[in-house]
């Protein structure tokens, strides 16, 4: 069995709205309905986690009666940051290979998640890459140097882990290092495995990303 956690956070700040991200609508729906039916699409067994804020689930409750969104999802309370979020969310699921997304990435192809779940299932972590095109500079002390953008890659979600994997690692204390479910994998000691991102798959943050997001719908 597979199990996805979506994760949501909190209001959209870079959105100029106090709307939390994940609520804005894109062509009368909330961004978070098409993330979930992505997954249903790709396995409509998959066990569906939701965490949200506590002060965002009664919103959830009354977009789904207004919207008649009836899909059977389990309801994980939000912690401080999103390790602990990740991991009460973790603490409901019973898939065998678990993935974390983000609630405001719509257009990950079911090709990607597919991908994902088929690479950890066989080596234990998957996470989606993408090589940048523009050419990238590091800070060095307070000057920028010229970087083999080679070298680099942009990371996205789902991350999908054997739930071994993800168990034994957020069994550890938080750090501040932890960007994403990959670091703390990767610090206790596992290897993280890659498969090819798509191009579409952003993360809605910001106004110019919902303009593109209405022009993916």
């Amino acid at each position: 069995m597979r199990s996805i956690i979506i994760t949501a956070g909190g209001h959209g700040k870079r959105m100029l709205s106090s709307t939390p991200k994940q609520f804005i609508e894109l062509k009368g729906r909330p961004i978070l309905f098409y993330t979930i039916e992505k997954f249903l699409e790709f396995d409509p067994s998959i066990e569906v986690i939701l965490v949200l804020p506590q002060d965002h689930i009664s919103t959830w409750e009354n977009l789904c009666k207004q919207h008649g969104f009836k899909h059977n999802l389990k309801i994980a309370e939000g912690g401080k940051e999103r390790f602990h979020s990740v991991k009460n969310g973790l603490s409901l699921a019973t898939g065998d290979i678990v993935g974390i997304h983000d609630s405001v990435r719509p257009f990950v192809s079911i090709d990607v998640i597919d991908a994902c779940y088929k690479e950890a299932a066989e080596r234990g972590s998957a996470i989606p890459i993408m090589s940048p095109k523009e050419s990238m500079r590091q800070l060095n002390g307070d000057k920028w140097i010229a970087v083999d953008r080679s070298e680099y890659v942009f990371v996205q979600t789902p991350q999908v882990f054997s739930r071994g994997y993800l168990q034994t690692a957020y069994e550890q204390e938080y750090k501040s290092i932890f960007t994403d479910d990959a670091s703390v994998v990767e610090a206790s000691g596992r290897e993280i495995h890659t498969v090819e991102g798509n191009e579409e798959n952003i993360k809605i943050t910001t106004p110019s990303d919902l303009n593109w997001a209405e022009l993916f719908i």
